[in-house]
């Protein structure tokens, strides 16, 4: 498996699992989630995205889970759906 560079998976390492029949099935192992360095914190504003978010913070809109992880939530929507709301902005890696 190959993952684009910077995705999240990108250092994450691979095996391979044989089933009962012998065919090999790539995958992936756990990915765990690192402490992050905040940078910042980006209080959300009515209606804003975070894809705009990160790429104001990143400069790539697909570096979005990098705020996630720093927030530690699975889904990005929980961190615009309340306008006020603080969200942690880590260092970026790049």
């Amino acid at each position: 498996m190959v993952f684009a560079r910077g995705s999240r998976y990108e250092q994450v390492a691979q095996a391979i699992y044989t089933d009962p029949s012998g065919r090999q099935i790539p995958y992936v192992l756990l990915r765990l989630i690192p402490d992050a360095l905040v940078q910042q914190v980006h209080t959300v504003a009515e209606g804003e995205r975070l894809d705009l978010i990160a790429n104001h913070y990143f400069s790539d809109p697909e570096q979005f889970w990098r705020i996630c992880d720093a927030n530690q939530v699975l889904r990005p929507a929980d961190l615009t759906d309340i306008p006020g709301q603080r969200l942690l902005i880590p260092q970026a890696t790049r």
